[in-house]
Formats: structure tokens, sequence, C-alpha cells
């Protein structure tokens, strides 16, 4: 202990750095249980799809989509959201809607503004479709 404190005091701003990163962890991971947004797994996505008529919503781009997609995934780039909005989607409104980006951090963005839209039941798929593909789950390009 007492070389913790000999270190910390030599190498202020390092400590000062770390004891940053450890309080922006902290409030990040309490941020995200806090979100009405909720990061789920590729399985709770298979669940949602198939049991409750579940969306996958691809928000990558169109060339992105046509090279590989959940199978019955809607493609809604952030270009056309920014055009139209979730105009397309208003019929989905009480299902749920499962935002998928290529690694699972943009979709966050997305997810809180439909969240804001008025849509209820809004989850991101967490590792985005990196997951989906390094689980081996099957794919479309059609």
């Amino acid at each position: 202990m007492e070389q913790l404190i000999t270190f910390a005091s030599d190498n202020g701003m390092l400590s000062a750095v770390w004891v940053a990163l450890f309080v922006m962890i902290i409030v990040t991971t309490i941020r995200i249980q806090m979100s009405p947004i909720k990061q789920i797994s590729t399985q709770d996505l298979v669940f949602l799809m198939n049991r409750e008529e579940g969306i996958a919503l691809d928000i990558r781009s169109d060339k992105d989509f046509k090279t590989s997609h959940i199978l019955d995934a809607v493609s809604l780039s952030n270009e056309k959201i920014n055009k139209n909005g979730f105009v397309s989607l208003e019929k989905h409104k009480a299902q749920p809607i499962i935002v998928v980006c290529s690694a699972g951090i943009s979709a966050v963005k997305i997810a809180n503004d439909l969240f804001k839209a008025g849509f209820s039941r809004v989850s991101v798929l967490k590792g985005g479709m990196n997951t989906w593909l390094g689980a081996g789950l099957p794919v479309s390009n059609k």
C-alpha cells in the first residue's frame, strides 16, 4: 500500500488519468444499466424475432446490407433515417425493434432516437453484426 501511495505521488498525471478512466467506466456502466435501451445477445434477438415478431433493424450501409444481413432484417441506413426519419417503421411501433450495426456502437444513438420517437421496445444487438457472424448464425444476401 505504501508503494502505491509513493507511486501515485511521484506520478500525479498518470494517477489522475487512471482515476479518470476508472470513474468513466463506472459512469458508463451505470448509464447502460439505467438506460431504457438494453443491449441483447444474439440468442435474445432470435427469441424476439421468432416468438414476439421482433424486427431486426439493420442501420449499416446498403452495400453492407446487400453483402450479408440477418434473415428478415429491415434495412434503414443512416442516410434514409436522416431523410425520412422512422416513417417506414410506424406500423411496427408495438413490436420489439432490435437495432443492428457493424459493431454495436453506432446503433445506440439510433435506438435512443427510436425510443424518443415513441417506440417503446427498442434494443441493440451487443457487438452488432460482427457478433452475429462470429456466432455462425444464418445470414442472407438477397
